[in-house]
């Protein structure tokens, strides 16, 4: 076993922001000197919004385009430590129950509206209105009770209990800043054009095709360690949807787009070799890419079958071939961008023999003609579906070899790809055996939001982050001792036993990091990604004319 482990650090007051990953460079002969104007054009893998409003919902496109045009109170250096954005600091009461969050004079939204505490508390209620069908902030927003407006520069926020997690928290895209204006406009409005205090603003959106973003002439706000303040180089910003990998790497060189997101791992050897193009990459923080066994329905809530299929979903060749070396083996939940992960990996060995006594053990003791197992005269069927949105070819294929690994024990994985809207569906109907989960969050509270059992209960959106169905008195308690606590060896400690429950029940079955991967042309200057999220940031970036 062994143990990555990046300690949280307390708000600094003027810390440098290094962003995360290479800038784009110059290409050889060009200069070097930012040039104002020019269009970018992005195509993006991870699907359309249903809404540019993060507050509704929460999901990666939102956070990606979002951060365009919205901002957080908080940053994250590479480090983890939480830095300064649209708040100064933030301090808590001694029983951490109150934390004063400090908040720039100077800045405004794209709509004049001035940015202040009673902004702070619109959004903040607004997120945590069950109308507002928030999953991911209302989620991170759990233990916030109120927030006042102390004075125009002092939000003090109200907790149910200590979290220690509050500030990683409102450095996320999810719970951004937007105009209380914009936000008094209603859903429906704020959905089409969020008002934020970002570097661009929202001119159009035409479904199904692209959004076009603008420059705000009165930005002040970039973050911390940003190349330059002030506004954007940018004129505009074409963000399209481009939904097969191919095409949006064929739209690439074909010189159509600038920036794509999402890339095949082909493609990322293809474009790393070029002189024409170039990639950046980062973990994502938060769960790596993996499986989770729906622990609470049949038959995965027998343990012994759970162990059975962890013993014998044979990962480690798929990701060989398949990713070409730009993705390594993960046996943590956490991926390795987030504090304190835990790597277990003889909880995943593959023993084939060990897999077909736990189900004989089971009582999956018979077979059909095609080789399944049976109980009662009914299959051992498991029902996976896919999201095709968010699954690149590579990992359909991965999920077809366990398929076939699995076939060898009895096990009948019922590959169902649907799009975003269906998947979500059968995960809140809880119509699945198993599903790859992808949960993006900056802090190893992750495992509090996707384990505790109170998360088994669906969120006003409908949606549940708890889909294994994990039900333990002990890991509960575990989590939320570790999301109450600030040292970092007792933090550390919690949130490993918390982990080796998980492995040692076979609730979740690691594959690897999930990664950001951008591809772009070397015209493409000052690209970098915000250590936050690991999300493309397009402030300091300008484009050769």
């Amino acid at each position: 076993m062994s143990r990555r482990s990046i300690p949280l650090l307390a708000v600094a007051a003027a810390s440098a922001l290094l962003l995360a990953g290479c800038a784009a460079d110059a290409a050889p002969g060009a200069s070097s000197t930012p040039v104002s104007g020019g269009t970018l054009t992005y195509a993006t893998g991870f699907g359309e919004p249903d809404c540019l409003d993060p507050h509704n919902g929460g999901n990666m496109p939102q956070a990606l385009v979002g951060t365009n045009f919205l901002e957080s109170l908080f940053s994250q250096d590479e480090s983890g430590a939480i830095v300064p954005w649209l708040a100064t600091a933030g301090t808590p009461s001694a029983d951490g129950l109150t934390w004063d969050i400090t908040l720039r004079d100077d800045v405004q939204f794209s709509d004049g509206t001035p940015f202040d505490a009673a902004a702070v508390k619109a959004n903040i209620e607004q997120i945590k209105d069950p109308a507002t069908a928030s999953s991911t902030g209302i989620l991170a927003l759990g233990k916030v009770q109120s927030v006042e407006a102390v004075d125009p520069t002092t939000a003090r926020f109200h907790l149910a209990e200590p979290d220690s997690a509050l500030l990683e928290s409102l450095a996320q895209t999810w719970l951004a800043m937007e105009s209380p204006a914009g936000l008094a406009r209603g859903l429906d409005a704020n959905c089409e054009a969020p008002i934020g205090t970002g570097p661009f603003v929202v001119e159009s959106w035409t479904k199904q095709d692209s959004i076009t973003l603008v420059r705000n002439e009165n930005y002040n706000s970039a973050p911390s360690g940003a190349a330059h303040d002030g506004p954007a180089y940018l004129e505009k910003i074409v963000w399209r949807f481009i939904p097969d990998s191919a095409t949006r790497f064929a739209a690439l060189q074909s010189g159509q787009v600038d920036v794509i997101d999402e890339m095949q791992p082909d493609n990322v050897v293809a474009a790393s070799t070029s002189d024409q193009f170039d990639v950046l990459t980062g973990a994502l923080p938060g769960a790596s890419i993996r499986l989770e066994l729906n622990a609470g329905y049949a038959p995965f809530d027998d343990e012994r079958v759970r162990k059975a299929f962890v013993h014998s979903a044979d990962v480690n060749p798929g990701i060989e071939s398949l990713f070409f070396g730009t993705a390594s083996r993960s046996y943590s939940v956490l991926s390795s961008s987030t504090p304190y992960g835990a790597s277990f990996p003889d909880d995943y060995t593959i023993d084939p023999s060990l897999a077909n006594d736990l189900l004989d053990e089971a009582g999956w003791t018979g077979r059909d003609s095609e080789g399944y197992r049976t109980k009662d005269g009914q299959r051992l069927v498991v029902k996976f579906p896919v999201s095709t949105n968010q699954s690149i070819p590579a990992e359909q294929s991965l999920f077809e070899q366990i398929q076939a690994t699995t076939k060898e024990v009895g096990f009948d994985v019922e590959l169902q790809p649907l799009d975003l809207s269906s998947w979500y569906a059968a995960l809140g109907s809880w119509d699945f055996g198993v599903t790859s989960a992808i949960y993006t969050k900056n802090s190893p509270d992750v495992l509090r939001i996707l384990y505790h059992s109170s998360n088994i209960t669906p969120a006003p959106s409908g949606y549940h982050s708890n889909n294994a169905h994990v039900s333990l008195p002990e890991l509960d308690s575990l989590l939320t001792e570790a999301g109450q606590t600030t040292d970092d060896a007792t933090r550390a400690d919690l949130y490993e036993q918390a982990q080796k429950i998980l492995a040692d029940g076979a609730y979740v079955l690691p594959l690897y990091d999930h990664l950001q991967k951008i591809g772009y042309s070397t015209k493409v200057h000052g690209l970098s990604l915000l250590p936050t999220l690991e999300i493309p940031y397009f402030g300091d970036t300008w484009v050769e004319q």
